[in-house]
């Protein structure tokens, strides 16, 4: 631009002492082709003045032009940038929720590890209490609860299963009168094929097929059982109407209380 400014100057300056000497008398004797030339140089320097005057006005808008595509440009850039820097702070917010929130489940998952292995030592104690049949019903479920709670690699959801599983089971049977098949060792040790009633997990009664009959209720160590042999016709009447073979009816047996 200042080459340009300096260039026309020049021009200008050029022209005006061609004017000024063209301006002076002419001394006799010089020839007209003197003349001639000096204003064919001050045609010239128009012609020049000119098209430097032009390019400059073509130059400014060229200039003007790529100024304000650099300033769009830069608007840009800053736009860019703060976008930029928001999508970094929330990735830094995210993160640190994430962060807040893994610590918060790793102390969840051991409080429920912690409470889930109560309930495990809680069904081990319960297993002493099950008769025969549920005992063989709920064992796939026991064998899967884990021996040591702390360094097993079984799942907290598949630990829970098991116990919900097992609890299940077991209130299934609490609230049912259940016949079985079992083989029972009788007063005289000879282990012999006996029908046993079981009500709920309270209480059960027990006949042969020679007639000896006996009661049992659970303990801690496991179910213990007692001769009842004055009980024989009644738990054989029971029996009868567990198997439809006779009428329901009113029959008083005893209950041991725990």
């Amino acid at each position: 631009m200042l080459h340009a400014q300096s260039l026309l100057a020049s021009i200008m300056l050029v022209a005006t002492l061609a004017v000024a000497a063209d301006a002076q008398p002419a001394t006799p004797g010089e020839p007209i082709d003197e003349t001639r030339a000096v204003v064919g140089k001050w045609a010239a320097t128009q012609e020049l003045v000119f098209q430097s005057r032009r390019a400059w006005e073509q130059e400014k808008v060229l200039l003007a032009a790529r100024v304000e595509a650099l300033g769009q440009e830069l608007a840009e850039a800053e736009q860019r940038l703060a976008d930029n820097r928001k999508l970094l702070a929330d990735q830094r917010l995210r993160q640190q929720q994430q962060d807040s929130s893994a610590g918060e489940n790793e102390d969840l998952s051991a409080d429920v590890a912690s409470r889930l292995a109560e309930f495990e030592r809680g069904v081990r104690q319960v297993h002493a209490l099950l008769p025969q049949p549920t005992v063989a019903k709920v064992d796939p479920l026991y064998r899967r609860i884990p021996e040591d709670p702390t360094s097993t690699k079984v799942s907290l959801a598949e630990r829970f299963q098991n116990v919900l599983g097992i609890l299940n089971d077991v209130n299934q049977m609490n609230g049912e009168i259940l016949l079985a098949d079992e083989i029972r060792p009788l007063s005289d040790g000879t282990p012999a094929q006996v029908k046993t009633v079981y009500v709920g997990l309270g209480q059960a009664y027990f006949i042969s097929a020679r007639g000896e009959a006996g009661v049992g209720h659970p303990t801690p160590d496991g179910w213990v059982w007692t001769p009842a042999n004055a009980l024989s016709r009644e738990i054989n009447v029971v029996i009868q109407m567990l198997q439809n073979k006779i009428k329901p009816q009113f029959v008083s047996l005893p209950v041991t209380l725990q």
